[in-house]
């Protein structure tokens, strides 16, 4: 933390209360940025860097993804990640670590349109359902509900190619198709749409809590890093030095959610393996210390993976000049219920 601290060089300046930019709802659109907070082209575009943010970072890391889900549904063969890249290049040669790529660009991007442009709007929306006053006070549970909502959404939007991306990474050599256009004719042929979301119960237990814990832990964690850590105010801060925040409470945030949702993850690959198979199948042929199996991979990926969706997120937001208000301060008038008002 003290290394975060030092990369912001520029000296406090003394600030009075009545500069403090308070959080305009209704910004209209200035030469400074491109669209107004809150309108459509706002949302239309946070879902552009959605997508940009989750298509790129996921597809990165399909060599990872794809160890960390065989050593989830086949402990006794790949072992450990060392042992699970060694084995893959032998087998299948270098490129054989990019298997799946394809359903994960398609799928991952959906998810990011969804996942990020909905968050805003249900953010927003509820935020105004709320009332200023308990928008502040329960902005947790506000972040909370907001992501879950937009994840809801999402998991349908991401669940057929993640079904094939499943597949096709953990079928035994030679027994599934290893190109998205042979895999997907081929569920669909044997098991219809239904073989497309049948893991989107699973899904939804993973990504659901995956979700609220990205968002609600990266939305405190930058509030806790402005107040604790950075040595001036985030308005003074430039977008380079926010930029490095967001990187921060994003990997933080990554950590945290790897664990809460890697017993889902893992149920999520034995039932895309194993055909037919309920999600009480799933957890008993696991045993719970099974559901655990790959976590060390998994938080490597999620902590790195979140971490660099949030860059891309917030990066994207400032090349298209959207507005970035920071966390809303407390209300005047909850300031003065409290007795916190200055006279």
């Amino acid at each position: 933390m003290d290394r975060l601290a030092s990369l912001f060089s520029n000296p406090i300046k003394p600030i009075q209360a009545e500069e403090v930019k308070t959080r305009s709802m209704n910004a209209a659109a200035t030469e400074e940025y491109s669209c107004e907070f809150g309108s459509g082209k706002y949302y239309a575009l946070c879902a552009v860097g959605g997508a940009l943010s989750c298509g790129l970072t996921h597809t990165a890391v399909t060599p990872l993804d794809l160890v960390k889900c065989r050593l989830q549904v086949n402990k006794e063969k790949y072992k450990n990640l060392g042992t699970g890249f060694k084995l893959t290049v032998a087998e299948q040669g270098a490129k054989g670590l990019m298997l799946g790529w394809a359903p994960t660009a398609i799928g991952y991007t959906a998810q990011g349109i969804c996942k990020f442009g909905f968050y805003e709007v249900f953010k927003n929306t509820y935020a105004g359902m709320m009332g200023e006053e308990n928008a502040f006070l329960y902005r947790t549970s506000l972040y909370l509900i907001a992501s879950a909502s937009a994840e809801f959404f999402a998991d349908i939007a991401l669940s057929p190619m993640e079904a094939c991306k499943v597949r096709m990474q953990t079928a035994a050599l030679g027994a599934f198709p290893t190109t998205l256009r042979e895999a997907a004719p081929k569920i669909y042929a044997a098991e219809g749409i239904t073989g497309f979301y049948k893991s989107l119960v699973p899904l939804w237990g993973r990504q659901i809590p995956y979700t609220m814990m990205k968002f609600a832990c990266f939305e405190r964690t930058v509030e806790a890093i402005y107040a604790n850590i950075v040595p001036k105010p985030r308005a003074e801060c430039s977008k380079s030095e926010q930029l490095v925040v967001t990187f921060a409470a994003g990997y933080i945030a990554g950590v945290f959610c790897a664990v809460v949702s890697h017993p889902a993850d893992t149920i999520v690959s034995y039932m895309n393996k194993a055909s037919g198979a309920g999600i009480g199948d799933a957890a008993k042929a696991l045993g719970f210390k099974g559901m655990w199996g790959g976590l060390g991979p998994r938080i490597i990926m999620i902590g790195t993976l979140t971490a660099l969706q949030w860059f891309i997120y917030d990066g994207v937001k400032v090349q298209l000049r959207l507005p970035r208000p920071p966390p809303a301060p407390m209300p005047e008038s909850l300031k003065i219920k409290l007795g916190l008002a200055q006279d």
